[in-house]
């Protein structure tokens, strides 16, 4: 590692830590420190390195803590998804995508009961459920922002509307370097849970706006073949908003209306963003609090969940995926979670679990 540059950085080092041992190599700065409130000084240290565009991370060997720094590696960047047009068009095709899948819902739902002209519903349904995936993003980028971590905007991703799910969510990408396990958690537990919110909202307005059907209107419906068996499972936060209105069990058949559709997307987009696996929302969670070992288990636990509730593709993405790169790795993975964090954690334990789609043989009414 040869630059002019190197010695501002062996001072910077120098100046904050309390540094044993030096070695220099032709790609890297090796610092042995003894630090031991060294959390705060790293985080400096990585945030003013960056500027001068290295990166430095902190590794424990047998004899103590190492301090790596090298350049920053040279990427070849990928032109489409960096340009600026890119997450526009992409939004442009989610919201149209919504509106026809809204639509269609609609028009289907009012061939049985009318519940709403065609176009209007539609933009309910596209608000609610953009409003879901929205917020959820916006809660990532406003943690990123506290953290001084540079993103991209959402990437909105396309789905199959009508035969399937219009969207299939979104996605940011860091600009930045993750420098700890607690900014990497704290921005990992912000989108679901602001995501949550919303879809708990959208849940409870379409319980309390979705028609019941009598059993027996309902049963002749099935029978030609008008009406067609829920079979993809209920989440409980979605049962508990129909129980608040007497709605459900044996009171009648709810239909599924756009809307509740809507907060059943978002209860399911959410579930699988907590599920402890790859480098979803909650395998991150998991990242930072099991270590690397652990959260390829988990990753592979979260498979078997989602096969047990019979979401076969789901889980193929993630085996793929998670192949080529298994889980986000801190510059600073020896600081430990904070207490408060750990209990956040068993919180999302809990959400995940209510955002589950259940199938009824699951459920005891």
């Amino acid at each position: 590692m040869s630059d002019s540059s190197q010695e501002d950085v062996i001072s910077i080092v120098n100046s904050m830590f309390d540094v044993t041992d030096f070695n220099k190599s032709l790609y890297s700065l090796e610092f042995k420190i003894e630090d031991y409130e060294f959390k705060s000084k790293f985080e400096e240290l990585a945030r003013r390195l960056e500027d001068m565009n290295y990166v430095c991370k902190l590794e424990k060997m047998s004899d103590g803590k190492y301090l790596i720094i090298q350049r920053f590696p040279q990427k070849k960047p990928r032109k489409w998804l960096n340009a600026s047009w890119t997450p526009r068009i992409l939004f442009a095709v989610v919201v149209s995508f919504v509106m026809i899948d809204g639509y269609v819902r609609t028009d289907l739902a009012n061939s049985i009961i009318e519940i709403g002209n065609p176009y209007e519903m539609a933009g309910v349904y596209t608000l609610s459920l953009l409003g879901i995936l929205g917020i959820h993003e916006s809660g990532h980028l406003i943690a990123a922002r506290i953290h001084r971590l540079k993103t991209t905007w959402p990437y909105f991703i396309p789905g199959l509307p009508v035969i399937g799910i219009p969207t299939f969510g979104a996605f940011i990408q860091s600009r930045g370097l993750t420098i700890n396990r607690e900014i990497l958690f704290d921005v990992a537990i912000a989108g679901p849970i602001a995501g949550l919110i919303i879809a708990i909202i959208v849940s409870i307005f379409g319980a309390y706006t979705a028609p019941v059907l009598e059993e027996s209107i309902a049963q002749g419906l099935y029978e030609d073949s008008r009406l067609m068996e829920w079979e993809l499972g209920e989440p409980l936060l979605m049962t508990a908003s129909l129980a608040m209105f007497g709605k459900g069990g044996d009171g009648g058949e709810v239909l599924m209306t756009p809307l509740m559709f809507a907060a059943w997307i978002g209860f399911l987009i959410t579930f699988l963003n907590l599920l402890p696996a790859w480098q979803l929302d909650g395998g991150h969670l998991a990242r930072t609090l099991l270590g690397p070992k652990l959260h390829r288990y988990a990753t592979y636990g979260s498979m078997a969940i989602l096969v047990l509730l019979d979401f076969w593709l789901m889980a193929i993405l993630i085996l793929i995926m998670s192949s080529k790169n298994p889980s986000a790795n801190p510059l600073d993975d020896i600081s430990p979670l904070s207490r408060n964090r750990k209990l956040a954690y068993a919180g999302v334990v809990g959400l995940a679990i209510l955002c589950a789609p259940l199938p009824s043989g699951l459920l005891p009414w």
